[in-house]
């Protein structure tokens, strides 16, 4: 079983004074290849430490920065998503700060990717491009404004949608032609079955129930099952392919 738990990260540049990530380390000796993942909205949840742990399970040293460490969710959120528009600040100062200290760990090959969830994928493509990662991969996120300006020279790159998130519709196939034309490797699906946040293993919950209807009916995110299974598949061996032979 991988070793998981919250450590400690440098401030860089105009990053979180307080920040701190959650490492997932394989069992075994490594060296491994590295992913940083970038949360969902809701920040640091079980949920999330599910994938931390499920992605060092499958040969990956891990680590998660916590977005929201200055402040929480309700304090961070709208700042982290301003960060998000204009492709610089904390957030992503927070994120480069992860890297650097997962490739310089001696267990880590120095190879490292980058996966997001929801906004966290959001941030996987912008990081696709000229900071260092060996292969982004991009769950359910939302394309930017500009994309062709943010695929130039991006690293290789696996994309999953949900075809019942009405929130982001024609969004795997307009990525996935954007990637063509800029002869970006890449694997991009979208999945009948499946919605928003369906590589979750529980549905993400606000605590408001009016909302957590509303996000039901627009994002619909139940689980689902056989497209989180095909899609891990495709992201562990996309991961591999591309940074190399772990453990």
């Amino acid at each position: 079983m991988p070793s998981l738990g919250d450590v400690p990260l440098p401030t860089i540049r105009a990053g979180s004074p307080r920040l701190t990530g959650v490492l997932g380390v394989p069992d075994g000796d490594g060296p491994w290849a590295g992913i940083v993942i970038v949360h969902e909205a809701f920040g640091v949840t079980d949920v999330m430490r599910r994938q931390v742990e499920r992605c060092a399970a499958a040969g990956f040293v891990v680590l998660m920065p916590d977005l929201f460490a200055d402040g929480g969710p309700r304090r961070c959120l709208r700042a982290t998503f301003r960060d998000l528009v204009r492709g610089a600040g904390r957030a992503f100062d927070d994120v480069d700060s992860a890297r650097r200290v997962l490739a310089g760990r001696d267990d880590c090959t120095g190879r490292v990717g980058v996966l997001g969830f929801c906004m966290g994928g959001a941030f996987a493509l912008l990081l696709a491009q000229g900071t260092g990662y060996g292969a982004s991969g991009v769950s359910y996120g939302r394309l930017p404004r500009r994309l062709d300006e943010h695929l130039v020279g991006a690293c290789p790159m696996v994309g999953s949608y949900g075809a019942r998130d009405l929130s982001l519709r024609g969004s795997a196939a307009r990525l996935e032609a954007a990637l063509v034309r800029h002869g970006v490797p890449h694997d991009v699906k979208e999945y009948p079955g499946a919605g928003h946040a369906f590589l979750d293993d529980e549905p993400p919950r606000t605590g408001n129930a009016v909302l957590d209807l509303v996000m039901q009916q627009v994002l619909h995110l139940d689980p689902a099952l056989e497209a989180a299974a095909d899609a891990w598949r495709r992201i562990d061996g996309f991961f591999r392919q591309h940074l190399g032979a772990t453990g």
